[in-house]
């Protein structure tokens, strides 16, 4: 060649691309390559960053950029099968809300209480409206315990005993699943904030339990006592419409001002004792039934003695033609006329009655209360066993 040039030949390797997979539809491209040659794009099944690399000669890079997709939740664990449940029984509870096994546990309980009782229930009444009812009609004074059994029988049969006992178990299925219930949703509100509930929380939270469910069922208990002491048989709704035609709507709510007070610190005391008592015991105790028996009948006789006074004034406020329209009218009334005896007139078997009836209430809710949380873990159990087999 001219001027003494020489050629120079040089092998260079060509690159041949190779195709690469495309990447899921959840991946994330954050950087591209700079200048001087092919850079191929990175990527991420979830949240990355990265840089912009250079080429093969040299130029700048690409600034950074973020981008984040929020990763994709667990696959939930599938349902306990039929032989999961079969095996653990008590999970089958914890599949029913809480707040629908507590409410059905308190009505059950409250319905068989009262019916197990209503003959000593039916004898306080009489005894504790007899004065009012003899001083109206010219009757003797004096009403035993025996007496009141004997009459019983000797003028309507064994059926006398359970009259006026349907609309209490009316009564006592709303009364008692409110009760109970609600006594529980205000431990939770008057709880501290530390989680722990004082004396004063769980006395205010009885109180306030018995005055709710009072006050939802009062008319109940009003046609209840109606039913029990008036003679001649009569149905409930007989007797409800002859109150709203002669008396007025006002006749369902007589006495109602005593029986919220009356009820206040019955509930409290009651409520408050029982769950006190259980939980000084030995964690070993506390879950048997018979420790849950005894603790109750303990709490139920000291909150019977405190409040039963108020019992007698309300329940002589809601006979028809009573004289007294207020509690600052009946304790005199009846102080002047049966003495202070008077006030505690149908005690025994209300005692007799109150103390089986608020036992096997409370325990009966206790125990299902127990079965509610077990039924829990073992419904966590098979929940993490399904766990288990769906990582695997």
């Amino acid at each position: 060649m001219s001027g003494g040039s020489e050629g120079v030949v040089q092998w260079r390797p060509i690159p041949i691309p190779i195709p690469l997979p495309l990447p899921p539809p959840s991946a994330v491209i954050t950087s591209e390559g700079g200048s001087g040659g092919a850079s191929l794009p990175s990527f991420s099944l979830a949240s990355l960053t990265a840089g912009g690399g250079g080429g093969g000669g040299g130029g700048g890079g690409v600034g950074e950029k973020e981008s984040e997709v929020a990763p994709l939740p667990p696959p939930p664990p599938p349902l306990p099968s039929p032989q999961q449940l079969l095996r653990h029984p008590l999970a089958l509870l914890a599949l029913v809300p809480n707040s629908v096994a507590l409410f059905s546990a308190g009505a059950i309980s409250g319905a068989a209480a009262k019916t197990l009782t209503a003959p000593l229930d039916r004898v306080k009444l009489l005894m504790q409206t007899h004065s009012l009812r003899a001083a109206q009609g010219g009757g003797k004074k004096g009403f035993g315990f025996v007496e009141a059994i004997t009459m019983i029988g000797k003028d309507e049969g064994i059926k006398g005993y359970w009259k006026g006992n349907l609309p209490q178990v009316i009564r006592i299925i709303p009364y008692s699943a409110v009760q109970l219930f609600s006594y529980e949703v205000y431990k939770k509100l008057f709880r501290k904030k530390d989680g722990e509930l004082s004396v004063l929380g769980r006395l205010v939270a009885g109180a306030c339990a018995g005055m709710t469910s009072t006050l939802v069922t009062y008319p109940l208990d009003v046609l209840r006592l109606r039913l029990a002491v008036e003679p001649g048989s009569r149905t409930m709704s007989q007797v409800a419409l002859n109150m709203l035609r002669e008396e007025g709507l006002a006749s369902f709510y007589g006495g109602l001002g005593p029986s919220l007070i009356g009820i206040a610190p019955y509930i409290a005391v009651n409520f408050c004792m029982f769950d006190l008592v259980k939980k000084s015991l030995p964690e070993r105790y506390q879950r048997r039934p018979e420790t849950s028996l005894a603790t109750a009948l303990v709490s139920a006789t000291l909150a019977t003695l405190m409040c039963y006074p108020l019992d007698t004034v309300r329940r002589q406020m809601q006979m028809k033609g009573s004289p007294y329209n207020t509690i600052l009218d009946a304790f005199p009334g009846i102080v002047e006329r049966d003495g202070l005896i008077g006030l505690y007139r149908g005690f025994v078997p209300n005692a007799l009655k109150t103390l089986p009836n608020s036992s096997i209430k409370l325990t009966a809710f206790d125990t299902v209360k127990g079965l509610i949380s077990a039924g829990q873990k073992e419904l966590e159990k098979i929940t993490q066993e399904n766990q288990e087999k769906v990582v695997s």
